[in-house]
């Protein structure tokens, strides 16, 4: 059975990046989207569409902003319950917040509860797709795909694995990391709206051997995902260099091992070298740029400049449990404000914060043909921000004369309390409760 609804709201989105293109935002003050089966079939001004499909029911949202729904690079979790151990650096934090949560994860009854927490703080935040660090557990993992796929998550995940320098309780062996990620390969790649990611905790934590492993894994799917972390702390990066004394870099550690190319996420990137970034620019690899993760733990100033200037594509990511909430709006403030801080940043607006937390994110896990904007064709995959009548936000909406100004107003003071409807390939599957 065919199912159509005309969606009537102020429409923002980015079909292409700001940062190459500068009419890469797309607003209609009045627009419609037709949408038929969870598939855009038309979009633009909502009076045309209306008189061209005049017999299709209508939502009416206008009052607040139809954005895409946001997509999330990097987030872990195991950590939702650990969020605001503020005051250590990284590798003080993983050892006395974020590791003994993650040991807990064992217990599948737990990681049950842990991962209903984890994704109803994403998606009550708008987040309708995510590249999520796992666990360390393939038993977790099971039931993280099972609950991403009862609440209709866009979710891209894996086995997360280690086998020196963390507890004992969360190592594994490369023999074991490679034949429990295949089994999780077959068993949800692709199922759904489910896809897997190879994902070592860093080189830090993983072996030669691990990485070749992972490798394995990468040349026997040649579909499935890779995330990892890089050069987030100094102190980290020190540890890696004496671990792998032949590698060039941090980045050459996953380049010997097959690691590195146009389904590579690596998260932060925060003091990488020249050679690294011409490197991941060659082979179109993505940067997890994480800003309130950076400043909580103290990792450093993002160098968005150097990335772009190398070719290096850029997405965003809220880090949690080293970030301090799942929302992509208040991500793309905190790397607004950085940015603004650095003497060499680079002067963000609000459609390259759009950009960075919705298409970005599609372009970096393949989904751009899929999710991330509202061109023709799309799944609609879209966040309803309204603010509650007498918030700031609210008063801002009420007054402002343009999209683009309610635009910024949503990244100045937007919250998770402003969105109240999120739909995945056309399912409502968040509403705000009244």
């Amino acid at each position: 059975m065919t199912s159509h609804t005309l969606y009537r709201a102020s429409v923002l989105h980015t079909p292409t990046s700001p940062f190459l293109d500068p009419a890469a935002l797309h607003a209609e003050a009045d627009g419609g989207l037709l949408v038929e089966n969870g598939v855009i079939r038309a979009s633009g001004d909502y009076a045309a569409l209306s008189g061209a499909h005049p017999d299709v029911p209508v939502a009416d949202l206008r009052g607040g902003l139809l954005l895409p729904g946001f997509i999330d690079t990097h987030v872990h979790y195991p950590q939702v319950r650990v969020i605001g151990g503020l005051g250590l650096p990284l590798l003080d934090w993983l050892d006395q917040c974020a590791l003994p949560e993650e040991v807990r994860m064992a217990d599948l009854t737990y990681a049950r509860g842990v991962a209903r927490d984890f994704l109803g703080g994403l998606i009550g935040a708008g987040t309708t797709t995510a590249l999520v660090f796992g666990s360390h557990f393939a038993g977790a993992v099971d039931v993280f795909f099972e609950e991403a796929a009862r609440v209709g998550l866009r979710a891209v995940t894996g086995l997360v694995v280690s086998d020196r320098l963390l507890r004992d309780d969360l190592h594994t062996t490369p023999e074991r990391a490679y034949t429990e990620g295949r089994a999780l390969i077959e068993r949800w790649h692709g199922v759904g709206r489910a896809q897997y990611a190879v994902t070592p905790r860093f080189s830090l934590s993983a072996s030669e051997g691990m990485l070749d492993a992972c490798g394995a894994l990468m040349r026997e799917f040649p579909d499935v995902r890779f995330t990892s972390h890089i050069n987030e702390n100094s102190r980290e990066i020190e540890v890696v260099r004496g671990l792998f004394p032949a590698a060039r870099d941090y980045l050459d550690t996953y380049e010997r091992a097959g690691l590195v190319g146009g389904r590579s996420v690596l998260a932060h990137n925060v003091w990488p070298s020249d050679r690294e970034l011409d490197v991941m620019a060659a082979h179109r690899c993505t940067a997890a740029h994480c800003p309130c993760s950076n400043a909580a733990l103290g990792s450093g100033f993002f160098p968005l400049r150097r990335h772009l200037e190398a070719g290096v594509h850029v997405s965003l990511g809220s880090d949690v449990g080293g970030g301090t909430g799942f929302s992509l709006l208040k991500e793309g403030l905190q790397a607004l404000f950085m940015q603004n801080l650095m003497p060499d940043g680079v002067a963000l607006t609000p459609t390259h914060l759009l950009y960075l937390a919705t298409r970005a994110g599609a372009e970096a896990l393949g989904l751009d043909g899929v999710t991330g904007d509202f061109s023709v064709g799309q799944q609609f995959d879209a966040v309803h921000l309204s603010p509650r009548p007498g918030t700031t936000l609210d008063a801002v909406f009420r007054h402002t004369d343009t999209p683009e100004r309610a635009l910024a107003a949503a990244f100045a003071t937007g919250t998770p309390a402003d969105v109240a409807r999120v739909w995945i390939g056309g399912d409502e599957v968040y509403g705000r409760q009244p």
